[in-house]
């Protein structure tokens, strides 16, 4: 029997933003790697990142520095990026028509969790999101150890107590944050 620990951390970045925006910081990844490989005392680790980013034109901002920090991920860190354009859907509401970007990547996260599912012993899901609930009981049924992460205001109870532990990104003493969270100004019209 291998002693290997093979940690692979899916981080679904829309749930992860909630819990910075609440710290006020942005993660630092490269901290965050080697506290996740320290915690579970991993022999090797891979990070899947999935994200949605805004259609070009649709901000009033440049969005090449998202694109740079998705490079960096990559090519700096190791991280295998799934990234996708939001959809932008036109709603009607009571007060008119309106449009509504989603940027769903759960799907992606869950197939990526099973193809790769024999390369690994325990999985690390940074989400809240109860719709893993089925994909935690999959992998736990096959022999996975699975570790949730997320924040109290952004973790259903489902998943919360789906998994072989709990972890709040709010209440980790480890430094595994970065810099300051800078809010973007509104340009002037």
């Amino acid at each position: 029997m291998s002693s290997q620990n093979i940690i692979y951390t899916f981080i679904d970045a829309s749930n992860l933003w909630q819990a910075q925006k609440v710290k006020g910081k942005f993660f630092d990844y490269e901290k965050l790697r080697n506290f996740i490989k320290e915690r579970f005392e991993g022999t090797a680790i891979e990070i899947f990142y999935y994200t949605a980013y805004p259609a070009d034109g649709t901000r009033g901002f440049s969005l090449d520095g998202k694109h740079r920090f998705f490079t960096y991920l990559k090519k700096g860190l190791g991280f295998t990026v799934r990234k996708k354009e939001l959809k932008r859907i036109t709603v009607t509401t009571k007060e008119g028509e309106a449009i509504e970007e989603k940027g769903n990547m759960d799907v992606e996260m869950t197939i990526d969790a099973i193809h790769h599912m024999k390369k690994y012993t325990t999985a690390v899901l940074f989400s809240g999101d109860s719709d893993f609930l089925a994909l935690v009981t999959y992998l736990r049924r096959e022999g996975k150890k699975v570790y949730i992460f997320s924040s109290k205001n952004n973790v259903s109870q489902e998943l919360r107590t789906g998994g072989d532990g709990y972890f709040d990104v709010l209440d980790i003493t480890e430094d595994i944050w970065g810099k300051e969270l800078q809010h973007r100004a509104e340009k002037k019209h």
